[in-house]
C-alpha cells in the first residue's frame, strides 16, 4: 500500500465490527493536499466518513499522531470548538499498513486563499472574526473538564517546542540553512519568561485547516490536529499572524503585497487586539520572538515534508516544491531578529 491507496478488502470488515450501522459497498477517494496525515473520503451505502491515517514507512519519532488528533476531536465535542464527531480509531498496523482513524464527513466550506476572493467584502470581514471567536475559544477551553489534563507536559512551552523542532529538523536535514542555523542559536538566547497559562493548542491553526457553513461565515469544524498539545496560546496566534507574511506563490498562499483594507480582512494590530479582548489580555509582549518561533517551527515542518519526497513517502504530490520553500521561508524570520 501507497499513501494514495486503501486496502478496501481489510478496511471493510473492520469498519463493519467497529462502526454502528455500517453498510457498504465501501469505496475511497483521498482528498486533495495535506502535507502529512494522509486523508480520506469513504463512503458507504449513503454515508460519508473522512478517514486518516498515519502514512506507511519509516517515520520521524512523535510524527504523525492520529491517535493523538483522534483523542482531542473526542474530547471536545461537547466545548465551543466545533469540530466533527469521531467515531473509532484502529491502532492495528495490519489493517491498512498503519494506524488510522474514522471521522465524521461534514459538508462545508475549505478555503486555501487567505485572501479569500470567492467571498463578498462584508463576508470576509466576518469570516475572520469568526476564526478569531474559535481561536480564543479553543484557548479558553476547561482541559480539566474535558480530560485533556495530561495532553501536553506543563510549563516551559517553547523551550521544548525549540528543542523538538531543532531535533526533528536535524532528522529531516538534507542541506545546511545558514537562516535555519541562526534561528536554531537565537531562539533559546531570546526565550521569555513563562507566563504560567496553558491552554490547548492547535499547532496549525489556519484557513484552510478550518470549515466553514456552505452558506454563512461560520466555522462548523477544526481541522489537523496533529500537532495540538497544551501549551502557550500565543504560538497559535502568532503562527496565524505569520502566515500572511508569507509570499503567494510556491504553494504557501501567503498574504505578502496585499491590501487587506479594501478586502475587509484586518490587520495584523487588529486581529491581535480583537484576540486580546475576547480572551481578558492587555497586549502581548515578545512578539519578536513568538514570530521567530513561528518561522523556525514552519521551515522544520516543511524540512520533514521536503525529507519524505526524497524518501519517497509524502503524501502530496506538491512535497517538493515546499521542501523548496525552507530556506527563503527560514529567511523571513531574519528582521525579527534585528538583522
Amino acid at each position: 500500500m501507497t499513501t494514495q491507496t486503501l486496502d478496501l478488502e481489510r478496511l471493510e470488515p473492520w469498519l463493519r465490527q467497529h462502526i454502528h450501522d455500517f453498510e457498504g459497498p465501501l469505496s475511497a477517494e483521498k482528498f486533495a493536499g495535506g502535507q502529512s496525515n494522509p486523508t480520506f473520503k469513504l463512503t458507504a451505502g449513503d454515508r460519508r466518513y473522512v478517514l486518516r491515517r498515519k502514512p506507511p514507512g519509516q517515520l520521524l519519532a512523535s510524527a504523525h499522531a492520529v491517535d493523538r488528533e483522534y483523542r482531542v476531536i473526542k474530547a471536545l465535542a461537547d466545548t465551543d470548538v466545533p469540530v466533527p464527531q469521531a467515531f473509532a480509531l484502529c491502532d492495528d498496523d495490519s489493517i491498512i499498513g498503519s494506524m488510522f482513524y474514522l471521522m465524521e464527513c461534514l459538508e462545508g466550506r475549505v478555503f486555501w486563499d487567505p485572501a479569500l476572493p470567492e467571498v463578498s467584502t462584508r463576508e470576509r470581514t466576518a469570516m475572520y472574526d469568526e476564526m478569531n471567536r474559535v481561536l480564543a475559544a479553543m484557548h479558553s477551553v476547561d482541559i480539566e473538564r474535558v480530560g485533556l489534563s495530561d495532553y501536553g507536559k506543563p510549563g516551559n512551552y517553547f523551550e521544548r517546542q525549540i528543542g523538538r523542532w531543532t531535533k526533528q529538523y536535524r532528522a529531516s536535514e538534507t542541506e545546511t540553512q545558514p537562516a535555519m542555523e541562526r534561528m536554531i542559536d537565537w531562539l533559546p538566547a531570546h526565550l521569555p519568561a513563562d507566563d504560567g497559562r496553558v491552554s490547548l493548542v492547535h499547532g496549525d491553526y489556519r484557513l484552510d485547516n478550518v470549515m466553514f457553513h456552505p452558506t454563512e461565515p461560520r466555522i462548523i469544524a477544526v481541522l489537523d490536529w496533529e500537532l495540538s498539545t497544551l501549551g502557550n496560546p500565543i504560538a497559535d496566534l502568532a503562527y496565524q499572524v505569520m502566515a500572511w507574511q508569507l509570499p503567494r506563490e510556491g504553494g504557501i498562499n501567503g498574504m505578502m503585497g496585499v491590501d487587506r483594507g479594501p478586502l475587509g480582512i484586518p490587520s495584523d494590530p487588529e486581529y491581535i487586539a480583537r484576540y486580546c479582548e475576547r480572551t481578558g489580555r492587555d497586549d502581548i509582549a515578545h512578539w519578536p520572538f513568538y514570530m521567530v518561533f513561528c518561522f523556525f517551527r514552519l521551515a522544520a515542518i516543511l524540512q520533514g515534508v521536503k525529507k519524505r519526497a526524497i524518501d519517497g513517502n509524502a503524501s502530496s504530490a506538491e512535497a517538493a516544491s515546499r521542501g523548496d520553500m525552507v530556506g527563503p521561508l527560514a529567511a523571513m524570520a531574519l528582521p525579527y531578529m534585528g538583522d
